[in-house]
């Protein structure tokens, strides 16, 4: 009778041992952090355990749900959505979420991820409806903010605070797809015809630039050219003019160096026959009073014989040196090449009205003076024989 006694206040005490063991395990609570507890005493709620140790009445209070405090993300599958013009369009959306009163979440709905997916999709629905396509693509941030107040409105019962909602992606049928890649395609044909047209005209535009530019400096080197020509020919007649009243060419002479070039004039081959001149008589016989009286008569003009009509040397021109006028076409040359390159370098400007040299009056670049011709020393006076 001992044995089984003792058998049995060890069987009964073990159990009490379980019991106790049971009852503390139950009893002890340890929430993390993030999350909270609801717990229900009897059936019926009681109280809502945030994150810390907590103590429950043992097989009288009982955790009814966990709730995870945190914001969560939820991506939802392509929902079909009919626009205001009657395509259908596949719409993915995103929602981030957060708990924001656990004893709501789990009493006033069964499941809010179902909820909240439902609601999305009716929601999505009524706010494509009233929109065509174009502005569908166009409208993110619209629908993405009627979504939300509509969300947050219906899901704050729930406990539930919706913070963001965002649209994935929004694809068209195939057959729209194609057509918007062609007008995407004829809208950047269009384009790249139009950059092409501009950057034809601006490239004749600077083409007639250069050649109006080409054209003017020509016609400044032309005009610069016949003065410098013309002052020669008038420097060359000048001291011509100089030298034969300096060398007192008498009508003797002349007279010779007439008699001499009138074979010349007939010796051409077409030239069958030829008539006397009139002078002809006249230079007769001023060359027999050369060798007939030997006595020099006195000037017409009253001069002495030696002597140019021009007073002094010979008198100044604007010819200038060689060294100057290579040294002025130079410049003129380099100032051409480089307003060439700026002008070609500045594609796309509007033109510069200063780059038209020579225009406007004025603009032509001014010539250096030139520096005084040396003075021709007279000739000695030839003796008379």
């Amino acid at each position: 009778m001992n044995d089984v006694g003792t058998w049995v206040g060890a069987t009964v005490l073990g159990l009490v041992g379980l019991f106790v063991v049971i009852g503390l395990v139950r009893a002890v609570r340890i929430v993390p952090q993030a999350e909270a507890f609801v717990v229900e005493r009897l059936g019926r709620y009681s109280r809502t355990l945030d994150a810390g140790l907590h103590l429950l009445v043992p097989f009288v209070d009982r955790v009814r749900a966990k709730v995870d405090l945190r914001e969560q993300v939820v991506s939802f599958p392509p929902q079909p959505v009919i626009t205001s013009d009657n395509l259908v369009v596949s719409i993915d959306t995103v929602i981030y979420f957060q708990v924001t009163e656990p004893r709501a979440a789990v009493y006033e709905i069964a499941n809010y991820y179902v909820g909240i997916e439902q609601l999305t999709v009716t929601t999505l629905r009524n706010v494509i409806g009233t929109m065509d396509l174009e502005q569908t693509l166009t409208s993110r941030d619209q629908i993405n903010g009627q979504l939300r107040g509509v969300l947050d409105e219906a899901t704050g019962k729930w406990g539930i605070r919706v913070n963001r909602v965002e649209l994935k992606a929004i694809d068209p049928p195939p057959s729209i797809q194609g057509s918007m890649e062609q007008q995407m395609r004829a809208e950047r044909d269009r384009r790249a015809a139009i950059l092409t047209a501009e950057g034809v005209k601006q490239s004749k535009i600077l083409t007639a630039e250069g050649e109006k530019q080409a054209q003017v400096l020509k016609a400044e080197g032309d005009a610069q050219a016949s003065v410098l020509r013309a002052e020669g020919q008038a420097r060359a007649i000048l001291q011509v003019f100089d030298a034969i009243h300096r060398g007192d060419a008498d009508p003797k002479l002349l007279a010779y160096q007439y008699l001499d070039m009138l074979p010349k004039i007939a010796s051409g081959p077409s030239n069958t026959m030829w008539f006397l001149p009139s002078e002809l008589s006249g230079a007769l016989g001023q060359l027999a009073k050369a060798f007939g009286s030997p006595a020099a008569e006195p000037a017409p003009s009253g001069r002495p014989a030696g002597t140019s009509p021009l007073s002094g040397d010979l008198p100044e021109v604007s010819l200038p040196s060689a060294a100057e006028a290579i040294a002025e076409a130079r410049r003129q040359s380099e100032a051409a090449t480089a307003d060439a390159t700026s002008s070609g370098s500045r594609s796309g400007l509007p033109f510069n009205p200063q780059f038209e040299v020579g225009q406007q009056p004025g603009g032509a670049p001014p010539v250096a003076s030139p520096a005084p011709a040396p003075a021709v020393p007279p000739e000695e006076e030839p003796e008379d024989r």
